[in-house]
């Protein structure tokens, strides 16, 4: 028998073990980067998709279960590409028309510049944003729930949590947009529904991502249109405020 030691290093993990742990993950990503905006909250976003993929691979998955297959990518950009494109005519058609133009109105846009709106659009949205969020909950939610239960199972399990994910982030959604403000008002109820409206939004959201993974096989797909509504949603916001 040999004198030299082992280094213990412990076997795969359940599916529902590495669910629960990246959801763990999560809920205290979320409090970080609603904390710690700018170049932390960059570190962090990075950070938590290593660690979301480590416990993919942990628990057995592969670069197929995120949605990152080297075959599919190339689908996937044309995919992102199309939505691109299809969201740009969107914004541009919302922000010509006086009758949507209010919707763009955001008073969080006071005060920046446009270098500040270039850095959110090209670096704060690609990674603070759309790479933690899509590859939590589109590559390794999604991919881990599918590989027990199915497609509609991890629809619904990662759309559920994508929809909880942006509580923190619309606390103050009703202030912030003069249109939602006057839908909902500035008191605190209003502020609750304004919330609440704010989850079943991206809860919906988050099944059409969802089903962009599915349909593309790619995760580029709902990542190209994730940023493409956060990105020119700045630039019009900016301009038209």
């Amino acid at each position: 028998m040999s004198d030299t030691p082992r280094i213990w290093w412990p076997g795969p993990i359940g599916t529902w073990p590495a669910v629960g742990l990246t959801v763990a993950v999560l809920v205290a990503a979320n409090l970080v980067l609603h904390r710690s905006p700018g170049l932390f909250g960059l570190v962090t976003a990075v950070v938590v998709s290593i660690l979301l993929l480590g416990v993919l691979r942990w628990a057995g998955g592969t670069w197929a279960d995120a949605g990152l297959a080297r075959g599919t990518l190339a689908r996937g950009a044309r995919w992102a590409l199309a939505l691109l494109g299809l969201v740009a005519l969107v914004y541009l058609a919302g922000a010509l028309l006086p009758v949507t133009r209010t919707l763009f109105e955001d008073r969080r846009y006071a005060g920046m510049d446009g270098g500040e709106v270039m850095l959110r659009v090209f670096v704060l949205v690609p990674v603070g944003t759309v790479l933690v969020e899509e590859l939590a909950f589109r590559g390794v939610l999604y991919g881990l729930v599918r590989r027990a239960r199915g497609a509609v199972w991890a629809t619904a399990v990662s759309s559920l949590l994508f929809g909880l994910w942006h509580v923190l982030p619309s606390l103050h959604l009703a202030t912030a947009k003069p249109a939602l403000t006057t839908v909902f008002g500035d008191s605190a109820l209003g502020g609750v529904l304004a919330v609440a409206a704010a989850v079943v939004f991206t809860v919906a959201a988050g099944v059409l991502f969802c089903e962009l993974r599915r349909r593309s096989g790619s995760l580029l797909a709902p990542m190209g249109l994730h940023w493409a509504v956060n990105a020119f949603g700045y630039l019009a916001g900016f301009l038209l405020y």
